[in-house]
């Protein structure tokens, strides 16, 4: 049986370690990726002050070691590599490609200059051949990052972070120097509903606290909990809802203390408007109060009291959404394939035969990089359901697909290739006493392949 996976994030990894796993000796799984390395969001969207977090890559190795899998990088689904070349050459394609862009806030202003994704600028600082020639005006004394989940605390602890703290991590090297030369002093943490919902963990909050130029302020008025919120901590908050909170305390009692760079968290407020006439000036804001909702849910509305914040550069990280393949189902709506526990559901209403899906792309962008384990194992539990009555390919040979990227002139990537690239890069970094000097480009990472 031969299995293709198209992307090599977390979830393609798990979906190919339940394989190896759970099925007969005979099943291959051959590993599809747009870029020459592996590992999706694990390299290109862990902040690099996040080394701990990137060691999960260790199992995949292991998962990669298999003698029945292959890793193909620097090839591209729906150009390199078609859904009919797939069902061609294989039993069963799992797409697993996560959620390659970001949502948009829908208000005025949202493409001034100086208004960003905060996935391009986490793909830039992480040196991701697509942001790689990004340019970020970091001449701005005050930025705004709207969101308050885990990303959004990587953007505004980058942009605070001092060179020095940087320069012991595998930031992207154009990012360190651009960063060197920042003038950004204050950056708003803009979250709509309140301190109790808050998405970020316990660790991003008390990072926050502790950089070495940099402060968190919280005005004591935006913790106070109103009654709702109260009711909701006292009944039903989990152990993280009440760290986070104490820390938010603390933070409000100190006060960010005698350095030159502040971290601002503002809560119950959702950005309507962003001011410029040609770049960012500033971003209107309307404050809310929490309601309860039919479902018991806290959700914030809108008053009539609004708020002007001057800041020269806004971040959204509001949440990552999936992307349309060729020739596969899309749900616009909710930006995922529609799937039914995995397999993929078509226009009719019923299952495609052989195709299944993992990951983000599956469920929507929710979760921390465990989360896609389960996933991924339900997911390949329905494809070997189906085992059966999945049609044989006409050319079940690695020869046939192989052939056939040649003869398209896709020069594609192996793990042994990614291998040779992942020591070039710590080689490369320990010359500057860093982890790893990053390749960005992929012409860079392929010329290096070839001497």
């Amino acid at each position: 049986m031969r299995v293709a996976i198209v992307g090599s994030g977390p979830s393609a990894f798990y979906a190919a370690e339940h394989l190896q796993k759970q099925a007969a000796a005979g099943l291959h799984i051959d590993m599809f990726e747009r870029l020459p390395t592996p590992f999706g969001l694990v390299r290109g969207g862990v902040a690099p002050d996040h080394p701990k977090i990137k060691g999960v890559t260790k199992v995949y190795d292991r998962i990669a070691q298999h003698a029945t899998f292959r890793f193909y990088g620097n090839v591209t689904f729906g150009q390199d590599l078609t859904l009919a070349d797939i069902k061609r050459l294989y039993h069963a394609v799992i797409f697993a490609v996560g959620a390659q862009t970001d949502r948009q806030l829908g208000i005025p202003g949202e493409d001034l200059v100086g208004s960003h994704a905060a996935t391009e600028f986490v793909g830039w600082y992480n040196a991701h051949p697509d942001f790689r020639d990004l340019t970020f005006d970091l001449s701005q004394k005050r930025a705004a990052v709207i969101g308050n989940g885990n990303v959004a605390m990587d953007v505004a602890r980058i942009l605070a972070r001092t060179v020095n703290e940087l320069h012991s991590t595998d930031i992207a090297d154009y990012a360190l120097e651009a960063l060197a030369y920042s003038q950004v002093e204050e950056v708003y943490v803009l979250g709509r509903r309140g301190p109790a919902q808050a998405k970020f963990t316990p660790t991003e909050i008390k990072e926050l606290g502790e950089m070495e130029a940099a402060g968190v302020m919280v005005a004591p008025e935006e913790v106070a909990l109103d009654s709702l919120s109260q009711a909701f901590v006292e009944c039903c908050a989990d152990r993280r809802v009440k760290t986070n909170l104490e820390t938010l305390m603390r933070y409000a009692q100190q006060g960010p203390g005698n350095v030159p760079k502040r971290i601002v968290m503002r809560f119950l407020v959702s950005p309507v408007e962003i001011i410029g006439s040609e770049w960012v000036e500033a971003i209107k804001v309307i404050k809310n109060e929490l309601r309860e909702s039919d479902d018991g849910s806290l959700r914030p509305r809108p008053t009539d009291e609004y708020e002007t914040i001057p800041v020269g550069l806004v971040f959204r990280s509001i949440g990552y959404q999936g992307v349309a393949l060729p020739d596969v189902p899309f749900d616009e709506r909710r930006a995922i394939i529609p799937n039914d526990e995995g397999r993929v559901i078509g226009a009719d209403g019923e299952p495609r035969v052989g195709e299944y899906v993992a990951g983000w792309i599956k469920r929507g962008p929710s979760g921390i990089i465990g989360t896609n384990k389960p996933d991924a194992q339900e997911t390949v539990n329905r494809l070997l359901e189906d085992c059966d009555s999945l049609p044989d390919p006409v050319e079940p040979t690695r020869e046939a697909l192989e052939a056939l990227l040649a003869g398209r002139g896709v020069r594609y990537v192996t793990y042994a290739d990614w291998q040779r690239l992942d020591r070039l890069e710590q080689e490369q970094g320990a010359a500057l006493e860093r982890p790893r000097l990053k390749f960005s480009r992929v012409e860079d990472m392929l010329a290096a392949l070839d001497t």
